[in-house]
């Protein structure tokens, strides 16, 4: 993340399998609503759609 958006990830413990990604506060991808964990490819995608939807606000 740091190298590809110049931010810090951070994990934030959790319970019961649940694994979500937030950018500024909205949930862009969700293990629960997707049944799978991502691969990192997909997490780079949805962090950079979630980017470009910011940008273009």
């Amino acid at each position: 993340m740091k190298k590809e958006f110049g931010v810090e990830a951070k994990l934030i413990k959790g319970s019961g399998g649940v694994f979500e990604i937030t950018v500024n506060g909205e949930l862009i991808y969700s293990k629960k609503a997707t049944g799978k964990f991502p691969e990192p490819e997909e997490i780079f995608y949805h962090v950079r759609q979630a980017a470009g939807a910011g940008a273009a606000k």
